[in-house]
């Protein structure tokens, strides 16, 4: 697969302006595919954490891969089913939502997810087994190294601990509930296939106590590169451990079971790039600051996170390297990259922030009255603009003027 080029990049910037967001279509393909065959000798099935990227136009590239998508509320349920998903092949998983939008959730047809017992037990008393649901179990595995992105650890408010399992079979008994799934996800940024194998190991104890099971949910976290040298996640090897002792599960619990993750970063990541352009290069006594026309409200990763985004100068490329730190145009300290060795960089320069594709756009922000830039797609050799750069109309268009 060809890699999106510099000269491509600049088009899309002189043909819709910056900041923007282009995404790389065949790069999502690859990494899917990449992923999809990974998994030998089992009944595998992706579902896209849509919290990622949700662009209609990102979504309907996924659908025709064959995936289905996770969802974490009742709008992102609403925005797969107007991309064409079937309601059977989205999974909904909320956290710390209503009993309202789950029956909502319910009376769409999407399958359930279900992270807190009291919830569970309304679910049961609501539903009986009349409507199967999944149960979210929390292994109490720390991934990640960070708690921002490690959602499996014992404080994390995800899923229902692996040691209230009694209390769940109680529920789940009294209800005749029918449990079609069993779902964990440790975090992000997963290196070993040993996280994610405590984990299925745990779930495949549990597994037994539940004789409807049609699937095993095991999330995601897979790494993808930010960096020349990183460690990223093999996902070849992840995935013949996982595959092995999948099926050595299936063959004990009588029955082969789908086995379900859901890759939201692996697959778009590295699809997306972040065009800005340089308004000023500030010297001070200690830096210099290349100051950008982009900032925390279009990327907030690297404040939120302490994330790494490679940045490269793509209109001057063959210039003397120097040391800058790229900064924001928010009242904030917002810095963008830090002590970064880049091409000599001029004002009106067109830099390029890579790795944008996944919790870019979609955490962006309207901090300072700031808008929302434009989103573009190269997809089969073709450019196209996929979502307008917001305006003060679309900012104000919800307020209501008393005064």
């Amino acid at each position: 697969m060809k890699e999106i080029q510099s000269k491509q990049l600049l088009a899309a910037a002189t043909e819709y302006g910056t900041p923007l967001y282009v995404y790389h279509g065949e790069k999502i393909e690859s990494q899917y595919n990449r992923l999809k065959g990974a998994f030998k000798g089992v009944n595998v099935h992706l579902h896209y954490a849509m919290k990622a990227l949700n662009n209609i136009n990102i979504l309907k590239i996924i659908k025709g891969l064959g995936s289905g998508l996770d969802a974490v509320s009742i709008q992102e349920v609403k925005l797969g089913l107007r991309a064409g998903f079937k309601a059977e092949e989205i999974m909904y998983t909320p956290n710390c939502v209503s009993f309202d939008e789950i029956k909502e959730a319910v009376e769409m047809g999407v399958m359930i997810n279900i992270d807190n017992i009291s919830i569970l037990d309304r679910f049961g008393h609501e539903f009986g087994g009349d409507v199967p649901c999944c149960i979210r179990l929390n292994p109490h595995i720390m991934a990640g190294g960070n708690s921002n992105i490690s959602v499996g650890h014992i404080d994390s408010k995800f899923g229902i601990s692996i040691y209230q399992l009694r209390h769940v079979q109680r529920v789940v008994e009294t209800h005749k509930m029918k449990i079609n799934g069993l779902h964990m996800h440790t975090g992000s940024d997963i290196l070993d296939a040993d996280v994610f194998l405590r984990g299925a190991e745990l779930l495949f104890d549990a597994a037994h106590q539940f004789p409807d099971l049609e699937f095993m949910d095991f999330g995601s976290g897979f790494k993808v590169g930010y960096k020349e040298g990183d460690i990223v996640t093999d996902i070849e090897a992840i995935g013949s451990k996982i595959s092995k002792a999948f099926t050595a599960f299936c063959s004990s619990y009588g029955r082969e079971l789908e086995l379900w993750f859901e890759p939201g970063k692996f697959i778009v990541s590295e699809a997306g790039s972040l065009l800005v352009e340089v308004n000023v290069v500030k010297t001070t006594t200690s830096t210099v600051f290349a100051g950008v026309n982009s900032g925390q409200n279009h990327l907030i990763r690297p404040m939120f996170y302490d994330a790494y985004h490679h940045i490269e100068n793509i209109s001057n490329p063959k210039g003397t390297p120097r040391l800058y730190s790229v900064v924001g145009y928010i009242c904030e300290t917002d810095t963008l990259g830090y002590d970064r060795q880049i091409a000599e960089i001029r004002e009106g320069d067109i830099l390029r922030i890579k790795n944008a594709g996944a919790y870019a756009f979609s955490m962006s922000n309207n901090y300072n009255a700031r808008l929302r830039p434009a989103e573009a797609l190269l997809y089969n050799g073709e450019l196209n603009l996929i979502r307008r750069q917001e305006t003060l109309e679309d900012l104000t268009r919800n307020e209501i003027e008393i005064l």
